[in-house]
């Protein structure tokens, strides 16, 4: 079984910058407290490690 996270975004994306924008996008995050459920990546984790200021994650099991 595949390990999962669970994304969510809890800050608004105002005054962030564009690159920051566009990964939060590439997430699947279009609006604040939104939450989308991911398939643990080394591509995924390393676009949550680039706005962590940004998310809250969790590990699902």
């Amino acid at each position: 079984m595949s390990h999962k996270l669970r994304v969510t975004l809890v800050k608004s994306l105002i005054g962030v910058t564009e690159k920051h924008r566009r990964t939060v996008r590439g997430l699947g995050l279009r609006r604040m407290w939104q939450v989308v459920d991911l398939i643990d990546t080394p591509e995924i984790r390393g676009m949550i490690r680039k706005v962590p200021y940004l998310l809250q994650w969790e590990e699902l099991s």
